[in-house]
């Protein structure tokens, strides 16, 4: 009588869309928002094509004053937020209650008053009317009610700090002392000058960092994300720890398109998770892996961040030029996960998946190869000198042309009403943060508070140099625990930043340090909201698997330090060759810091060797001559020895 034979094949049991919702609904205060039907579903989708067609035209055409377009983007930004965003979490989201239409409408009533008077508030400037001070008044409170209920209690607490300290300026101790402002002086520097809610920030997000989502939106339409997964399982899928590779790329890729560390940790985590778990991974690994991987997406060029457009606008530098000096940091952090994940996979002996259960890389290639279309046309554009703005609206363009050059990506009219919706909706949460932000902003330079805290931030640290990037890191971290990437920047480099550049450090280097601290609080315990989220999926301990991505993501603490000490990192007055050099000793550094970290070379290190390992590899991760040969002798060395032990413990045990 023959056998019936059982398949052997882990299951996998993936997240349904349901679980996926809880998840991010409890991690992420951004996706709270209302789930509408009936004519507020379509009234909310109108508003949000309308936001998006006027931003597009806005910016093609480019002829509106930067103050109008401001205050007409927060008119719809606000507008949208309160009738999505419900003003508690213990109300409906399938319900829309009266007073959020009131709040919306009375948004567009207040910001609009700026539109409807631009020009008189103009020409009055500094001599504001009683109505002027009203309506501004009115204006900042609705825009700490939007950010209470889209970003979160913890940032407006901030804002309230800075606007007391505004009044109370009298009352400070010792540095932080000035002369106070009249509730009238601060209203109106905030609410109608470009120093405060109008401000950087808001235009950046009106103008760069909209399009770009927009952008998003529209590759989302194309399946690039479904090309994404297939890719990076049919190039990693089968190596050893196969499918936490797959994370880590699919995660580099995503990067490239969103950035939210928390929707990406659910968005991919919600197979890759599951599918590590099934191969052997502890739950707390495979989460981290996840998280840590997503949370790098913001530094990944050649679209980071919407952090990064505030930040080259701020340097007064082309974003080309941001991304290109970000190149070798985000490379190193994910070739560091990349190399731990692969140790720990050795070290567990664990396979990849069967290739039988891969896609074919050819067939991945040929059939959505056409998707990186758009990707490679807004990189050529921005290399070729465009404007951000036109570059994201060229790339809009290109996805829509890209998706009809084959039937199963092809965009229908219903799929591109649906990206301009998602491109209105999405960029709310971080048009509230920069609106929110300008606040802070506006208190900042009304009151001279960014050059007190940096003298104070120096007098603190006595002037020595890896005390006062210490101070920073840390306040970078907390404040990234309970705020968005967007508002952490912009607050560290209006206020700690300048100590930095004060000690010596290249104005880049400086801002990059605090950009990135801020980026790795979403996995720095004890608020990691990204591993969290990983660890909802993966159901391992919430805690432990922060600590565990802190550990897998030790290039992101480790390198800023070493681009402040030597800026050649990003590229600051490099040659060809220092380059090269750069990228090879920074990636075998990488293999010794990740071989330290996991206890894992060749074989299981000892204590000493774990030393030496960590120490060479912030040798060679440091772009110097001497400390690159040094890094690689011991590097050498550790590998040579380590090769030996194993082959004579093969021997005996054959031996045996």
């Amino acid at each position: 009588m023959s056998e019936k034979i059982v398949s052997q094949e882990p299951v996998i049991e993936t997240l349904d869309h349901h679980e996926i919702d809880q998840i991010m609904s409890q991690y992420d205060k951004e996706y709270g928002y209302r789930k509408l039907t009936g004519f507020f579903h379509y009234l909310i989708a109108g508003i949000a094509i309308v936001f998006s067609i006027f931003q597009i035209g806005s910016s093609w055409f480019s002829t509106m004053p930067a103050q109008l377009l401001r205050a007409i983007h927060l008119v719809f930004v606000l507008v949208l937020a309160f009738l999505l965003y419900p003003a508690t979490r213990s109300m409906s989201r399938k319900k829309m209650h009266w007073s959020d239409v009131v709040l919306g409408a009375l948004s567009a009533a207040v910001v609009g008053y700026i539109v409807v008077n631009y020009q008189a508030l103009i020409l009055r400037a500094g001599d504001y009317t009683s109505l002027d001070v009203i309506v501004g008044i009115c204006g900042i409170i609705l825009v700490l009610e939007a950010c209470r209920r889209v970003v979160g209690v913890p940032f407006l607490v901030l804002i309230g700090v800075f606007l007391l300290y505004a009044y109370f300026g009298p009352y400070m101790p010792g540095f932080l002392n000035h002369r106070g402002y009249s509730i009238e002086r601060i209203v109106t520097h905030i609410f109608y000058t470009t120093e405060g809610i109008l401000g950087i920030p808001l235009g950046v997000c009106a103008t760069f960092i909209f399009l770009f989502i927009l952008f998003g939106a529209f590759l989302e339409k194309t399946g690039i994300g479904k090309f994404f997964i297939d890719l990076a399982n049919a190039v990693a899928g089968f190596a050893a720890g196969g499918p936490a590779k797959v994370a880590v790329l699919i995660s580099a890729l995503e990067g490239t398109v969103s950035g939210s560390s928390i929707s990406n940790t659910v968005g991919s985590g919600s197979f890759t998770i599951p599918m590590m778990k099934s191969l052997g991974y502890k739950p707390e690994f495979s989460a981290a892996v996840e998280a840590a991987a997503s949370t790098g997406g913001q530094i990944m060029p050649p679209i980071m961040g919407a952090a990064a457009f505030l930040m080259a606008e701020s340097l007064g530098m082309p974003y080309i030029e941001l991304a290109k000096a970000a190149v070798i940091p985000a490379l190193l952090y994910f070739v560091g996960v990349w190399i731990m994940v692969h140790l720990e996979a050795k070290k567990l002996g664990l396979k990849g998946m069967s290739r039988d259960q891969l896609p074919s890389l050819w067939k991945v290639l040929k059939e959505q190869g056409h998707l990186f279309l758009p990707l490679v046309a807004i990189i050529y554009f921005l290399a070729e000198g465009t404007t951000p703005m036109h570059a994201a609206l060229y790339g809009i363009g290109f996805s829509i042309i890209a998706s009809m050059l084959r039937k199963n990506t092809r965009m229908t009219f219903r799929d591109f009403m649906d990206a301009l919706e998602m491109g209105g909706r999405n960029i709310i949460a971080v048009a509230v943060a920069c609106a929110a932000v300008g606040i802070i902003i506006g208190v900042t330079t009304l009151t001279g508070l960014g050059l007190k805290m940096a003298s104070g931030l120096i007098s603190l640290s006595g002037g020595i140099k890896i005390l006062t990037l210490f101070f920073t890191m840390i306040a970078s971290l907390i404040m990234g625990m309970g705020l968005p990437t967007t508002a952490t920047y912009l607050i560290t480099a209006t206020i700690t930043a300048p100590a930095i550049v004060q000690l010596g450090v290249p104005v880049l280097a400086a801002h990059m340090f605090v950009f990135y601290f801020g980026i790795v609080a979403d996995i720095t315990p004890p608020v990691a909201l990204a591993a969290y989220a990983g660890a909802a999926i993966a159901k391992s301990n919430p805690f432990k698997t922060g600590i565990t991505a802190t550990k897998l993501a030790i290039a992101g603490f480790i390198i800023p330090y070493i681009f402040c000490y030597n800026p050649a990192l990003l590229l600051v007055d490099t040659t060809p060759w220092q380059v090269v050099q750069i990228i090879v000793t920074s990636l075998i550094g990488m293999i010794g810091i990740g071989a330290a970290m996991e206890n894992y070379l060749v074989t299981k290190t000892n204590l000493w060797e774990r030393i030496l390992l960590f120490v060479s590899g912030l040798m060679l991760v440091d772009p110097s001559l001497i400390t690159d040969i040094i890094g690689l002798a011991i590097i050498g060395g550790v590998w040579f020895y380590q090769l030996r032990t194993a082959k004579r413990v093969r021997e005996e045990s054959l031996a045996a």
